[in-house]
């Protein structure tokens, strides 16, 4: 595909020597208002150095530019040149490229290939799956598709909350008042009532949590009864995760989460300690990071027992030994700001040259409508739930609307699932929201079921038209289609969106954030309905006909690459 701004950028360098290449490409813009063009040129910036009013030098540069073919028209308005871009070329250009690359387009080599971790997900063994992990998970799904389109080697990582005092006291619970077949037939809602009881016990029993504390201490010791416990608890938990999983079409390279650091954290402490970074507070161990405006960061307790940011340490230690990291991404809640800086700063003070490698990519907490969740309290909304819902009352309203499916599951599933994703990637990732049903659910506007609906259209659209009308189309877009059927307006906004897609993608890599191909695959969905109600497309005549379905088959293939983005499917019918 042409890149229009660098062909530009050409054309301008050619008469402006005053500037670099890449600063010349660097102002070209886009305007908001297209009555102003396709792409405009700013020339205040030329004022100095070339002596002239930047009027005048506008005008000078629209005359020297305005025969190119790559123009429909040029014209200087005020300090600007505002560059109509030929139409046919254009479209031309972009119907090509979508149909060449097919299932690729909108993927590049950015990546060259470099290794990328992304961290997330990252729940807690033997407590609840909860609608709060969605958004990491999610997030964390569609960065990874994203760098995976980027062309980065990614390593997929779910760190399991799988070590720490907690399981003292669930085994501690389960000893007191569990029963096995209860931990077999429902582990997550039988361990968050052992855990919820635990609390309430507590209260008026402290010395179980003395209890909990001494069997704990055994698990860090390695004796049997509390290991083969806590790997039952462990092995339970995974088998429900991986359902949620599943449904969610997620799946990960590695699941090595705390536990798997217990024994590397030594030789970090022991480094702090060499290195001087490690000072003793009150028996405990501490790294001091006042004059970093980053306060105090806790290595080890008195009791020498050690924390989440000593495992950290040691987690992005063996991941760069591991897999020679490019970048090594840690999507987890913004409520967890001030631990990531301090211990990145603490590996950059040890030396490791590679510590603002590792990025924090936080996001906005998930409340109920009714207040705060709380695992202790028992106060959850389980993400299955979420999901079968969801998928449910999908069920419901494709028999009531009698829509045209081949397998109503199968849709069912696909648009209820997809619209709980969207859902959660529709917004930007730092904004904190209230979980609501209603919302969620809500198949009208911007949502998740009105993209898959317009993907379906498209489908409708190419199965009306024929399977040898549809080959004629793909064989004349590839030849080059007759793009003076598709220089009106919806069909060139809608090229235009389709040139898009792959900076849109860069981009999004770039800022961490799904949310920017979210909306912009809602545009292209947008521009396609407008396009299928402006114009006629199975008309009579076989190349307007061809065009007009290339353009289609082009867009279809836009929307399915975006969603795919996201982590969703794209029914064929709906």
């Amino acid at each position: 595909m042409v890149n229009f701004k660098e062909e530009i950028a050409k054309l301008i360098a050619a008469e402006v020597t005053d500037l670099e290449f890449s600063e010349i490409q660097s102002m070209i813009e886009i305007p908001q208002d297209s009555k102003m063009g396709d792409y405009a040129f700013p020339c205040f910036k030329l004022a100095k150095v070339m002596r002239k009013a930047p009027p005048l030098i506008a005008k000078n540069i629209a005359e020297k530019i305005a025969d190119n073919p790559l123009f429909e028209k040029v014209e200087q308005v005020n300090a600007y040149v505002n560059m109509f871009i030929s139409k046919e070329e254009f479209v031309k250009d972009v119907v090509e490229d979508v149909l060449e690359k097919g299932d690729g387009f909108g993927r590049s080599d950015i990546g060259g290939g470099k290794t990328v971790i992304v961290e997330y997900s990252s729940p807690n063994i033997a407590k609840p799956f909860h609608i709060g992990h969605i958004r990491s998970t999610v997030i964390g799904n569609s960065i990874y598709k994203i760098y995976d389109a980027l062309g980065y080697n990614v390593i997929r990582i779910n760190h399991l909350g799988d070590y720490g005092t907690q399981f003292g006291k669930m085994i501690c619970a389960y000893r007191h008042w569990g029963n096995k077949e209860d931990v077999i037939n429902e582990p997550i809602k039988t361990l968050l009532g052992y855990y919820t009881k635990f609390h309430e016990e507590a209260e008026m029993h402290p010395e179980l949590d003395d209890e909990a504390r001494e069997i704990f201490t055994k698990l860090e010791h390695g004796e049997p009864e509390e290991v083969e416990l806590w790997q039952w608890f462990r092995d339970e938990s995974l088998k429900e995760f991986s359902r949620v999983y599943k449904m969610l079409g997620i799946e990960f390279d590695s699941y090595n989460g705390e536990s798997f650091y217990s024994d590397k954290m030594p030789r970090f402490v022991k480094e702090l300690e060499e290195k001087g970074l490690l000072e003793e507070s009150r028996g405990a161990h501490i790294v001091d990071l006042e004059k970093y405006g980053l306060g105090v960061a806790l290595i080890t307790k008195s009791d020498g027992s050690t924390l989440y940011i000593t495992r950290d340490i040691a987690a992005a230690v063996y991941r760069k030994e591991t897999y020679d990291f490019y970048k090594n991404i840690y999507v987890v809640a913004s409520q967890q700001n001030l631990h990531f800086q301090q211990w990145i700063q603490i590996l950059e003070l040890m030396g490791y040259e590679w510590a603002r490698d590792c990025v924090h990519v936080p996001f906005g907490l998930v409340s109920l409508e009714d207040g705060t969740m709380s695992t202790r309290a028992g106060r959850v909304v389980f993400l299955e739930d979420v999901l079968n819902r969801a998928v449910e009352q999908t069920r419901d309203i494709i028999k009531e609307k009698g829509v045209n499916t081949d397998n109503i599951d199968e849709t069912a599933r696909q648009v209820g699932i997809g619209a709980v994703i969207f859902n959660e990637l529709s917004n930007n990732r730092i904004k904190d929201y209230v979980f609501s049903w209603s919302k969620v659910l809500d198949f009208n506007g911007e949502t998740g079921p009105y993209v898959q609906y317009t993907y379906a259209r498209c489908a409708s659209v190419l199965r009306n038209a024929g399977e040898e009308a549809v080959k004629s189309a793909m064989e004349k877009g590839l030849a080059g289609v007759d793009a003076k059927y598709l220089t009106g307006e919806s069909s060139y906004a809608l090229a235009k969106l389709l040139y898009r897609l792959p900076q849109v993608v860069a981009e999004a890599g770039e800022k961490y954030e799904p949310s920017i191909v979210t909306r912009h695959i809602v545009d292209i969905a947008q521009s396609f309905n407008r396009f299928y109600h402006d114009e006629h497309i199975l008309v009579d005549d076989a190349e307007e006909r061809a065009a007009k379905l290339a353009l289609v088959i082009s867009a279809k293939t836009a929307i399915k690459n975006g969603l795919a983005l996201l982590g969703m499917e794209t029914p064929e019918r709906m």
